[in-house]
């Protein structure tokens, strides 16, 4: 589609770019939102910094680790410690949230349109601020879900109970080991629900949502729709830049938007059709609102 793609900074003044998103919500038939980590980061959910210090000091003293992201990664040498980091992991950026304004002022833009939702965020922060599930698709897992860690069947179990247990009795970086969770199929470990591999597990729901989310794009794929990304970096384009890059050069209807503190960019085959601004989501939002 994009042989010769010519990547575009926007230079186009902020207040005039604000203007014309908001009319095209007010006019867009429907809103296909795209969001990224940058949406969470906008609300305050960092991974690092003094964030990271209030619920991970004592695994920075010992492990030199310094964000939550690569703590993940971490080779621990028992299942007691990867528990008692994960369910604080999971605690922090899934069960230990309010809801915030930047998702609300986000909620309030929307409430007059229809509209969907796919993300590659894991922290269910949209359903903690009242959207609707079946507007929402998932695309990458849910800090609330675990699954077997050899993936020997496509089902997905709740973890809230025992990560809640985990946070209560955890002890020197550690859970007690009847905590531990273990497939009830194959009886091997447990593991997050977070796709890093070939081995992540789409249930039944992920495939529900996967079908909504073609439905609402076929609905509109000849009619004036407003693709608006938030916050989505370069880590994985192919799940919501480049498709809406695509979807937007077929449809001369439709309207490409990208707010993004950092990557405003687009195919110069779009320009007319795009509208980039460069700043910071919750001021955009906040300026869309008002």
């Amino acid at each position: 589609m994009f042989s010769k793609i010519q990547m575009t900074t926007s230079t186009k003044n902020y207040s005039d770019s604000i203007k014309r998103l908001k009319q095209e919500i007010k006019n867009a038939d429907a809103v296909l939102v795209g969001a990224g980590a940058g949406l969470s980061t906008s609300a305050g959910y960092t991974y690092d910094k003094e964030r990271f210090d209030r619920y991970f000091s004592d695994f920075k003293r010992k492990y030199g680790i310094t964000d939550m992201y690569t703590g993940g990664f971490y080779p621990f040498e028992t299942l007691e410690e990867y528990w008692a980091w994960w369910s604080r992991q999971i605690y922090c950026n899934r069960y230990d949230q309010p809801q915030n304004e930047v998702y609300q002022t986000l909620r309030k833009l929307l409430q007059t349109k229809d509209f969907f939702v796919i993300t590659t965020n894991v922290d269910h922060m949209f359903q903690i601020n009242g959207f609707d599930k079946k507007r929402l698709f998932y695309t990458q897992g849910d800090y609330g879900l675990w699954q077997c860690a050899k993936a020997c069947h496509q089902k997905t179990y709740d973890n809230e109970e025992t990560v809640r247990k985990m946070i209560a009795k955890q002890h020197n970086m550690k859970i007690p080991s009847k905590l531990i969770p273990y497939c009830p199929i194959c009886g091997a470990p447990m593991t997050m629900n977070l796709r890093c591999d070939d081995s992540f597990v789409q249930d039944h729901g992920w495939y529900e949502a996967s079908q909504r989310y073609k439905d609402f794009i076929r609905k509109y794929q000849n009619m004036h729709i407003l693709y608006l990304e938030l916050g989505v970096g370069g880590n994985t384009p192919v799940i919501i830049k480049y498709p809406f890059w695509k979807m937007t050069a077929q449809n001369k209807k439709a309207v490409y938007a990208c707010v993004n503190l950092e990557e405003i960019i687009y195919p110069k085959e779009i320009e007319k059709q795009s509208i980039c601004i460069n700043g910071d989501i919750c001021k955009v939002l906040h300026d869309l609102h008002n």
